[in-house]
């Protein structure tokens, strides 16, 4: 799968694994529950976090395959839901990067970026729909492109999950 992951140009300063995660054995077996389908189709035009996904007021929605629904069961009781995809566009050699806003190179680890050795996204959504038999949860809104395949759903909760006094240093923001 070369076409897709040359979407990320290469930046100075920046370092590439010598072995490609994506063609080592396979260890966690994970499988893929669903896909979202969203308006996004090209990385430009993506947005790049939930809260620009949000601003452009572009909803979503996820299918979860058949065999999966029965584990939606009780998911109506949360008004938000985190979702954890599978961004298959992204490399997976890409281990120090250099991101386009920042003067210095930085760890994958200490990113965002989908560029990592295993693309899982993380995405807080709100659920608008719920439909159990046919597995359609409708979204406010998702930063994925079309088609990304979702490997998991989690409820969140706000007494856990929020933690008010977290910083990024450097970033000005909480």
């Amino acid at each position: 799968m070369t076409g897709p992951r040359e979407m990320f140009e290469a930046r100075e300063g920046e370092q590439r694994l010598g072995l490609d995660p994506a063609t080592m054995p396979a260890d966690g077996r994970v499988v893929f529950i669903g896909r979202i389908a969203s308006l996004w189709t090209t990385r430009e035009s993506c947005p790049k976090n939930m809260r620009t996904a949000r601003e452009t007021g572009q909803p979503a929605v996820l299918t979860i395959d058949a065999p999966y629904r029965p584990g939606l069961q009780g998911l109506e009781r949360a008004s938000h839901v985190i979702i954890l995809s599978w961004l298959h566009h992204a490399p997976r050699n890409l281990i120090v990067q250099k991101p386009r806003h920042a003067t210095e190179a930085k760890g994958v680890f200490g990113l965002r970026s989908p560029a990592r050795p295993n693309p899982v996204g993380l995405h807080v959504v709100r659920p608008v729909g719920l439909d159990i038999a046919t597995g359609r949860i409708d979204l406010d809104a998702i930063d994925v492109l079309d088609g990304t395949p979702v490997i998991d759903i989690k409820p969140y909760f706000a007494s856990t999950d929020a933690i008010p006094e977290a910083i990024i240093e450097g970033r000005g923001e909480r």
